[in-house]
């Protein structure tokens, strides 16, 4: 709320009132985003409607139902719809604590150290928290003296397990989650996967370690390896798109799958 986009709009506006307004607009139905910043235009006159929805959403538990959070279907911000998240789901939208925010993040991303907690949740100072929880959790350390911390149950991989080809999508949280990202893709691979705007593309993993990107394209899966790969490698690759297409696109009729 702090970032300038948001600040001068909302210069002289109380921010919990304003989310306040935008809680009871929206109430129990579903709108375009749009909608809701014509609305609170209403009541705060001269100010951008787009900007102010946006600042709601920042401070009141939304959710994109259908058609926006539709697999593979897109739409414009402005159209996108909005929800109050407990009337939803139907369920307390209640605040967790700090530690069960780091439980759930070691649950999905551990082992990992502080600063990729702080990376992923965008907190600081969360040092003291984690040593607060260090008699129940599992410590290890990396290869370069760094500690990591996991959930205590958690199951490790065999390190000699071999790692099978995976497809992820844009944006997911495996190769956003730490703050060292070096344990599945290089800095140099990191720039061609965030190229600029916002974008973090989809990516492929081989032996645990994004290789490419892909793309679906009018008539094909384009998967696009930053290096060449082995004949073997290049044949697994190949076989895990077969799977993803269907997923993708149903009838895959008239598409093609393109490794190069």
């Amino acid at each position: 709320m702090r970032a300038a986009y948001y600040a001068k709009e909302t210069a002289g506006l109380d921010l919990a009132d304003l989310a306040a307004a935008g809680r009871d607009i929206v109430a129990d139905r579903t709108m375009p985003r749009r909608e809701l910043g014509r609305l609170l235009v209403e009541r705060w006159p001269g100010h951008k409607g787009a900007v102010l929805a946006g600042a709601v959403e920042l401070q009141v538990a939304l959710v994109h139902p259908t058609p926006g959070g539709t697999w593979g279907k897109w739409g414009t911000r402005a159209a996108m719809p909005v929800a109050l998240a407990e009337a939803w789901t139907g369920r307390s939208m209640g605040t967790a604590s700090v530690e069960t925010m780091i439980d759930r993040y070691l649950a999905a991303f551990g082992p990992a150290s502080v600063k990729d907690i702080q990376a992923w949740s965008g907190l600081t100072r969360l040092r003291e928290v984690v040593d607060r929880l260090r008699p129940r959790l599992w410590v290890l350390r990396d290869e370069r003296g760094t500690e990591l911390f996991d959930l205590p149950d958690a199951p490790h991989a065999d390190p000699d397990s071999a790692a099978p080809v995976w497809f992820l999508p844009a944006f997911d949280n495996l190769v956003l989650g730490h703050a060292d990202r070096t344990r599945v893709i290089s800095d140099d691979d990191r720039e061609r996967v965030m190229p600029g705007q916002a974008q973090v593309l989809p990516t492929f993993l081989v032996d645990g370690f994004v290789r490419g990107t892909w793309a679906l394209e009018p008539s094909r899966l384009q998967v696009s390896p930053f290096r060449p790969l082995s004949k073997t490698k290049r044949m697994a690759v190949t076989d895990e798109a077969a799977l993803l297409l269907p997923f993708l696109v149903g009838d895959t009729t008239g598409y093609d799958i393109h490794v190069g």
